[in-house]
């Protein structure tokens, strides 16, 4: 299956400016989630980002904000309970007494926006907040991508259990060129110069 920029909302999982300085190989991994927020601000894939305990681990990395299209807070450590009213919006209520009307006069309900097909994640940490988001994602039918080298812990060896057991649960473990270039789907792409610029 590939991903469908149309049909993908990217997340980014507590990429915070008091946690990315312990990540294991945190350069290259921001390097990574800078090229994949600029990709899908150009190619209008929407963006949220989460911040876990931002009182505590600060907010998000100021290079990344202004991709996102909002920046979720949380405890938990799984984001879901946050992301899910932008990922699956509710059906909005008719308005007024509707039940008073006769049955031809009735306005049909509103159908629930559409939820994306799937969700690509990247972040940290790998093995908590972004492990526990992604099987959780899973747990409510979402398609997981999990961009491998846009996520980072604070050990590789961390990082690695975690893309094992995220392999194994069902996400796709892709990488950010990867999902680039599945979101152009084309050189013939209005946007194709500008991504390519990302990844040289």
């Amino acid at each position: 299956m590939l991903l469908d920029a149309d049909d993908c909302h990217l997340v980014l999982v507590d990429v915070q400016q008091r946690l990315l300085p312990a990540i294991a190989d945190a350069a290259t991994v921001l390097a990574n989630l800078q090229r994949l927020a600029r990709g899908a601000q150009l190619l209008d894939v929407p963006c949220t980002a989460t911040e876990h305990n931002p009182r505590g681990l600060g907010p998000m990395d100021a290079t990344l904000r202004p991709f996102a299209g909002a920046v979720v807070p949380k405890m938990s450590f799984s984001a879901v309970e946050a992301l899910l009213p932008r990922l699956r919006p509710a059906v909005r209520q008719a308005q007024g007494n509707a039940r008073s009307l006769p049955k031809h006069l009735r306005k049909p309900a509103e159908a629930a926006p559409e939820a994306p097909g799937s969700i690509v994640l990247a972040g940290c940490e790998t093995h908590v907040c972004l492990l526990q988001t992604a099987l959780e994602l899973l747990d409510e039918e979402f398609d997981v991508c999990v961009v491998t080298d846009a996520c980072g812990s604070r050990t590789e060896r961390n990082r690695d259990a975690a893309f094992d057991r995220l392999a194994g649960a069902g996400c796709e473990l892709v990488t950010t060129e990867m999902v680039l270039f599945e979101w152009l789907r084309s050189a013939d792409h209005p946007a194709f110069e500008d991504v390519l610029a990302l990844v040289k």
